[in-house]
Order: C-alpha cells, then sequence, then structure tokens
C-alpha cells in the first residue's frame, strides 16, 4: 500500500519506488542481552527474525539502497557483544542484496562509528535523496537539505495505537502520515518485533516533530498487512 506517491509500506519499513531505497527504523539490535541482564529470559531470535523479513522485502522489491534510521543498536553507553556480532551479521547480510547502505544515528547509537568503520560506512545525522529528506526524528534539523524538501521521515518514537478488540484493547504498529511546517511528515514505526511500540493517545511522544495536535494524522496500522485507519480523531473514537 502507498503512504504516499512513490511511498510503499512493505511490512514495517519504508519502500521507495523511484529511487530503490529500502528505509528501516529502530532496530535495537542487542535489547534481548540488554533485558536478560535485567531479569528476563528472551530467546535470541531478533537476529534471525529481522533477516528473514529483509529477505522477503528483498526478493519482492529491487532495493538499491538501505538506510537504517537510527537506533540500530539498543545499548546507550557501550557497545555490547551482541550488538558487535548482530550488526557485522546484519550489514553482511544486507550487502548481499543491494550496493549502499546508509546508517543515520539515533539517540542510541552513541558508539555506533567503530561497527561502521569495518564497513567503510560513515554514520550521518540525516539523509537527503531527491525530495525527501530522511532522519531519526530525536532533534530537529533544519538545513539547506530539510527546507529545500517536500517530505520529511522519522522513526525514533516507535508508532503504536490501541485499538478496542471483544472488549479488550492491543496495541499495534503503525505509520502516521501528517505535516511538519510546511512538510508531509511519515513516522515510521519500529522494525524491532519484540515491542509493540509507542501508543501515541496514551503516551506523552518524545519526538519535537510530534509535539502538536495529531487529529489529522492519518494512521496506518500494520498486522497481517497494512489497513488505513482514517485519521487519529477519528480512532479514538473506536
Amino acid at each position: 500500500m502507498e503512504i504516499l506517491r512513490n511511498i510503499r509500506m512493505v511490512g514495517l519499513a519504508l519502500y521507495l519506488v523511484k529511487e530503490k531505497l529500502l528505509v528501516i527504523s529502530d532496530l535495537h539490535l542487542g535489547m534481548e542481552e540488554a533485558m536478560s541482564r535485567h531479569g528476563f529470559l528472551i530467546p535470541r531470535f531478533q537476529l534471525k527474525d529481522t533477516e528473514n523479513r529483509l529477505k522477503a522485502i528483498f526478493e519482492n522489491n529491487k532495493v538499491d539502497t538501505v538506510v537504517f534510521n537510527g537506533d540500530i543498536k539498543h545499548e546507550f553507553g557501550l557497545i555490547s557483544r551482541t550488538e558487535w556480532l548482530s550488526i557485522f551479521k546484519l550489514l553482511d547480510f544486507v550487502g548481499i542484496y543491494c550496493k549502499n547502505v546508509v546508517l543515520i544515528k539515533g539517540n542510541h547509537d552513541i558508539l555506533l562509528e567503530p561497527i561502521a568503520k569495518r564497513f567503510n560506512i560513515k554514520v550521518q545525522d540525516y539523509y537527503k535523496v531527491s525530495e525527501y529528506f530522511i532522519s531519526h526524528g530525536d532533534k530537529i534539523i533544519d538545513n539547506l537539505d530539510f527546507q529545500q524538501s517536500k517530505t520529511t521521515i522519522i522513526g525514533n518514537e516507535h508508532a503504536a495505537i490501541s485499538l478496542r478488540k471483544s472488549g479488550r484493547r492491543e496495541t499495534y504498529k503503525c505509520f502516521l502520515l501528517g505535516r511538519f511546517k510546511d512538510k508531509k511528515l511519515i513516522v515510521m514505526p519500529s522494525f524491532n518485533t519484540m515491542v509493540e511500540g509507542t501508543d501515541i493517545l496514551k503516551n506523552e511522544l518524545i519526538s519535537p516533530m510530534l509535539k502538536q495536535d495529531l487529529n489529522d494524522f492519518n494512521v496506518y496500522v500494520v498486522a497481517d498487512k497494512v489497513y488505513n485507519f482514517g485519521k487519529v480523531k477519528d480512532v479514538e473514537k473506536l
């Protein structure tokens, strides 16, 4: 399903058709190890799950460039052993299918550079291609590239929404489409299936671009496929 002309939602990622570019946000690789240190016993399946879902996307879409839009790793102040191994393996895997990899720095990626250097990849604050400005979304970047763009794509928020079903509420990952300043704004869900995300109807949002009235933002819920649920103000009534 298209969220905008030339931009398709494929699972939890975005695919820019003309640019043959795939955008993935908030993988948080290494989360399993971090949670195990707090007493949570979680099977180590995240990397394999990520590769399987990416493989399905690559096999059905021609991808020349993959943009990891921030928070590819989970830990703030260190690079855990799992993060080292998982990111190395993932970048090797992605390299089989596409020519170029872009790493955008998220707020969890404080120590991402040592890994990126092994693959001769520069860690960037944003990526501009055609009319699109891609940044993590934890801060506002107001430079000439941003000003000349028409559409901004961010992650960071782990967008999700709660819906009532059979007397109870269930939370689903979602894409949001609205505006920030004079730009169209797309908010991506986390590609990490271990977490549901931040319920935009109940939780305080952290991205400065989302410190606004979201009632007229469109909601696209990701389940067995992507569903257009209309505007936020209408979803609140469900």
